[in-house]
């Protein structure tokens, strides 16, 4: 496998390399063998992120969605922004680096499988760029959360095979971002996709109004009035509410202590995190397990 960077991790980043022998299963599971991720992560404001490849054995694809970087193939310069996508098929020798001045917030996966090179053909369609430009999306950004907690939630083999389909979900999405993209230079309006984008890439921290508004170029007061009209709803609210939806995801696909969820999702306060989540589902966090386990077992008997 080509080898992911080591930059140093700093809070908030992410980085899953799949066991080897793990690999060599799902190379032969017919659920996984066609794609399957090989190493996943999410990097934010990645410093002085840099990578050289000479030998590249596996495929690549990052999703920048802040800041900008800038990559090389067979000595072309090229420019990455913010809502792009970076294709490198196997094969490809390549650079690339964060730039210095707006560090790159990215998302990344390494994969392989008997059908890669045709998923790379889905993407790229006529164009032989190795950039696709599909916007800063709320709903591609969540694949890869979900991505990301598969490969991180198990060692069982059955997360990674889920993890091996959520990829191929991620890619085959990606075609259909291309007209949403031509619509939104076009509308130059008040995005809602920008700061749903935010939210989502954000669940494992605190956010506040005033980022939100930065992220639409727009004040506070004029940012709350702009979104309550679309959504009914408050930003703060929504984001709330997100988190919970996030922190059900992890009750049911994990044995993560309270405590351990309560603080992936940036709530230092294990006994607040259960207050808020019981105001939005009526019942805490550790009866909503509860319930699912039992559920989950009487379906079994």
């Amino acid at each position: 496998m080509s080898q992911p960077s080591n930059w140093p991790l700093p809070t908030g980043s992410l980085r899953y390399v799949v066991p080897r022998a793990v690999t060599k299963n799902m190379a032969k599971n017919p659920l996984s063998q066609a794609l399957y991720p090989k190493a996943s992560g999410f990097y934010k404001r990645a410093i002085k992120h840099t990578m050289l490849r000479r030998v590249h054995d596996d495929n690549l694809l990052i999703y920048c969605i802040e800041g900008a970087g800038e990559f090389s193939v067979d000595n072309h310069l090229h420019q990455v922004s913010a809502g792009d996508l970076l294709l490198l098929p196997r094969g490809v020798a390549h650079s690339y680096k964060s730039s210095r001045s707006q560090p790159w917030t990215i998302y990344w996966v390494h994969f392989s499988g008997d059908s890669s090179a045709t998923f790379i053909d889905y993407l790229r369609g006529d164009s032989d760029k190795f950039i696709i430009p599909v916007g800063v999306n709320s709903r591609l950004i969540t694949n890869f959360e979900f991505l990301l907690e598969s490969l991180g939630s198990s060692i069982n083999v059955s997360a990674f095979i889920h993890g091996a389909n959520m990829l191929r979900q991620i890619l085959t999405s990606i075609p259909m971002l291309r007209p949403q993209v031509k619509a939104q230079l076009i509308a130059h309006q008040f995005d809602l996709e920008v700061v749903h984008s935010l939210m989502e890439s954000s669940l494992h921290r605190q956010l506040n109004l005033q980022a939100l508004a930065e992220s639409v170029n727009l004040s506070k007061f004029h940012f709350i009035k702009k979104y309550k009209a679309l959504t009914n709803t408050t930003p703060i609210n929504y984001f709330i509410h997100l988190k919970i939806e996030r922190a059900c995801h992890l009750l049911d696909i994990s044995t993560k202590p309270i405590k351990q969820i309560s603080y992936d999702l940036g709530y230092v306060d294990t006994y607040y995190f259960s207050r808020i989540f019981k105001k939005i589902m009526g019942i805490s966090p550790r009866q909503y397990r509860q319930m699912r386990n039992s559920t989950f077992q009487s379906a079994l008997d």
